[in-house]
């Protein structure tokens, strides 16, 4: 058996992400006050298993265009992205995947 330490990365969540989650409640509570509390839990679970292994979700297109290397994982119809900073994992959006990227909003 190895003895290797996996390396464990702090989750960080933009006030930007922050807003997109509660957006993301009040819209799906408007008809179903259980499935948007689901759906914001399973979002905010997936978000904190990026602690381990941030590296397996996939890089993002919008990337080139930036000139950072963000990556996203999905749950459903929504994204999530995030940067990965040294040992830090920063949550910079949690979007539809319908919805256009505005690329400004990345680096607050």
């Amino acid at each position: 058996m190895s003895s290797k330490k996996t390396q464990k990365y702090r989750v960080e969540i933009t006030k930007t992400a922050e807003s997109d989650l509660w957006e993301i409640r009040q819209y799906i509570t408007a008809d179903n006050q259980t499935a948007a509390d689901n759906l914001v839990k399973e979002i905010e679970q997936q978000i904190a298993s990026l602690e381990q292994f941030p590296f397996r979700c996939s890089v993002i297109s919008e990337s080139q265009k930036l000139g950072k290397e963000y990556r996203h994982i999905i749950n459903g119809n929504y994204r999530t992205i995030f940067r990965v900073d040294g040992s830090r994992v920063i949550i910079m959006r949690v979007i539809h995947g319908a919805r256009l990227l505005s690329l400004e909003v990345f680096e607050r």
